[in-house]
């Protein structure tokens, strides 16, 4: 069943254009010039219910604009979207209380209270049950490690305490959907694999779908069997995180450990990586042997260039 249907999703902004100067200033006071700005270029896709999908792309790409397009902070320009069977654009409560969206570069907290005081407003937003918040607010706190932050303002933390917090309150309602743009971002290592580790568990426990956005690849790969991938508002790849290193990489690595404790490493095209090896096992007392794909940033870099170099 697909829970989210993209279909030929556009965004455009109109910006406004202004020459330097003084003169230029006073003409805009009275003719304001705008230029349109594609940000989401008609984009499709389908997600299915209990999927983890990386969503990725440079700066720019059109992530974040079509994660708010999905949750209704914007409406499209042209084509249609739907999530749980919703339009987004008109935010129906049916819908906001079944999604979340966690933005790591965005507060969505009350700035002057303590999370602790944020949270039950958000038990009374979308009338939780007492007994059961408590024990998924107290789960989280226990989760994230913020026992000690709880009670303090949110404007005193640091980012990757606010993140904490945002996710924290962002779950409490226990959505059917997330939408988690750079969730991880300004966590240490050790947090960063927590985070991990419980999304994957929430989509074990709940069955949700999860689209995710980040440029630490280690979550990609972590949660993620299937990524998306955009480039200047336009998709670029749908598929298997696999297939997306088999379809841009044409060499992989051959390491080879020698009896002698010497190490030999060698790059050969795909295709050739059978023969490379077998000449390697045939000239040396070889001891240990892997074979490797290029790192998936290296992937993703491929991905962009190819994308940038088709007109």
């Amino acid at each position: 069943m697909a829970i989210i249907e993209v279909e030929d999703l556009s965004k455009t902004f109109k910006v406004p254009v202004r020459e330097q100067g003084l003169r230029a200033s006073v003409r805009s006071l009275v003719h304001r010039e705008t230029k349109e700005v594609t940000a989401v270029d008609a984009v499709s896709f389908t997600i299915d219910a209990g999927e983890v999908v990386g969503f990725l792309g440079p700066n720019g790409a059109g992530k974040t604009t079509t994660l708010k397009m999905l949750s209704g902070l914007l409406h499209p320009t042209g084509g249609r979207c739907r999530v749980l069977g919703l339009e987004p654009k008109g935010r129906p409560a049916e819908l906001l209380r079944q999604i979340t969206l966690v933005m790591g570069n965005r507060n969505q907290l009350q700035w002057d209270l303590p999370a602790l005081d944020s949270f039950e407003l958000n038990r009374a937003i979308y009338r939780l049950p007492r007994t059961e918040f408590v024990a998924l607010r107290d789960e989280l706190i226990a989760l994230l490690d913020i026992g000690d932050l709880v009670t303090q303002p949110i404007r005193n933390l640091s980012l990757g305490e606010r993140m904490k917090m945002e996710i924290a309150g962002a779950l409490l309602h226990r959505p059917q959907v997330l939408f988690l743009d750079e969730p991880t971002i300004g966590l240490d290592i050790t947090m960063q694999r927590r985070i991990r580790t419980f999304v994957a568990d929430y989509n074990a426990r709940y069955g949700a779908s999860v689209i995710l956005t980040s440029h630490y690849m280690a979550d990609v790969q972590a949660l993620c069997k299937r990524v998306i991938v955009i480039h200047h508002g336009r998709l670029v790849f749908d598929g298997d995180l696999t297939a997306l290193s088999e379809r841009f990489t044409t060499q992989r690595t051959i390491t080879a450990r020698l009896a002698n404790g010497e190490e030999i490493t060698i790059r050969a095209l795909r295709a050739d990586t059978a023969s490379a090896t077998t000449r390697l096992l045939a000239d040396h007392d070889v001891v240990d042997l892997t074979i490797e794909d290029p790192p998936i940033d290296d992937v993703i870099e491929q991905v962009f260039a190819d994308a940038h170099d088709t007109p």
